[in-house]
């Protein structure tokens, strides 16, 4: 059995800022687990709808040619293509350097380093 090198807690620290992720995409990270279900259920209410009126736009029509071609149309789920997409997750270290960043450009670091004097 092979051992492992033990890592010092800066080693561990820069891994963890490298491997780990945050979901930038919501202002709470458990609204997602709502959020996304929800997203998708209204896009295909979207897309449904929409097929519905142009179905009863045809039906009411009468046009036999064009019914066949909005049911081939529906069948390949041609309205879906480029919707809604989850967004990639960030690194937990760029997420740190962006709120760093924040509170550079705010000026909320300065109040901080006067009191330490």
């Amino acid at each position: 059995m092979t051992t492992k090198t033990p890592r010092t807690p800066q080693e561990k620290k820069a891994l963890s800022y490298e491997r780990d992720s945050r979901n930038d995409y919501t202002s709470s990270d458990k609204s997602i687990r709502r959020l996304i279900p929800l997203r998708k259920a209204k896009e295909s209410r979207r897309v449904r709808h929409g097929a519905d009126q142009a179905l009863h736009r045809i039906v009411e029509g009468g046009c036999e040619e064009a019914v066949d071609l909005l049911e081939n149309t529906l069948s390949t789920d041609v309205a879906r293509v480029g919707g809604w997409r989850k967004w990639e997750a960030v690194s937990l270290g760029e997420t740190v350097r962006g709120q760093l960043e924040r509170r550079e450009r705010l000026g909320m670091t300065e109040a901080r380093d006067e009191g330490e004097d």
